[in-house]
C-alpha cells in the first residue's frame, strides 16, 4: 500500500510549461495594458485565469526587473500654508520635558469628507497625557474655527499662564484677527 491521500489518485495533473522571462514579460504588458493599475498578486491571478500558472514572488521579480511596476497616485495634500506676511513666533516647546499636565497644549487641524465637501475638525491635546482638551468643528477652515477650539480647552481645563499653546505655522494660528 502506498501512502498517498486518495484525492492524488482522482486529481488530474496540472500541465504547465515553463515560460521564459521575455515571454512572462509580454504577458504582463499584455495584462497590464488590459487592466490599468494591476500589481503583481492581480496580475498573478490574471496569468492562472489564462492558463499560466507562475507563482507570485517570480512576477513581482519579472515586473522591477522589467520596469513594470505601477506608480502609485500621490495622495500628499497640502494643509499648512506657512508663506503669510503675519508674525511668526519662536518655537518654545523645543527641547522640554514634560512631567505634568498643562505645560503644553499643542493643536492642529483635520479634515473629512463629506457628501457635500469638507468638515474641518480642529483639536487641541495636552502633550503629557495626550488627551484632547479642547476642539471645534466647522464647514470652514479658518482663524475662527482655531479660536473656538481654544477657548473651548481654556473653559474645560483653565491653564496656568505658564502654559505653552503650540501649533504649526499655518496662517489660522498666525492670523491677527
Amino acid at each position: 500500500m502506498i501512502d498517498l491521500p486518495r484525492s492524488t489518485v482522482y486529481r488530474a495533473p496540472i500541465k504547465t510549461t515553463k515560460l521564459l522571462d521575455a515571454e512572462l514579460v509580454t504577458l504582463i504588458e499584455d495584462i497590464q495594458d488590459e487592466l490599468l493599475c494591476y500589481v503583481y498578486r492581480q496580475v498573478t491571478h490574471e496569468l492562472g485565469r489564462r492558463g499560466h500558472l507562475v507563482n507570485h514572488k517570480r512576477v513581482a521579480r519579472v515586473i522591477g526587473a522589467a520596469n513594470l511596476g505601477t506608480k502609485p497616485r500621490k495622495r500628499y495634500v497640502r494643509t499648512t500654508y506657512s508663506s503669510h506676511d503675519s508674525p511668526i513666533y519662536p518655537n518654545l516647546y523645543r527641547n522640554m520635558i514634560l512631567d505634568r499636565p498643562n505645560m503644553v497644549w499643542v493643536a492642529d487641524f483635520t479634515y473629512t469628507r463629506i457628501a457635500t465637501g469638507f468638515c474641518y475638525l480642529a483639536v487641541i491635546l495636552d502633550a503629557c497625557s495626550r488627551k484632547v482638551v479642547g476642539y471645534a468643528s466647522s464647514r470652514r477652515l479658518d482663524t475662527p474655527l482655531a479660536l473656538a477650539a481654544l477657548r473651548s480647552a481654556l473653559t474645560s481645563r483653565r491653564p496656568p499662564p505658564s502654559c505653552i499653546h503650540h501649533t504649526d505655522r499655518g496662517c489660522q494660528y498666525a492670523s491677527e484677527t
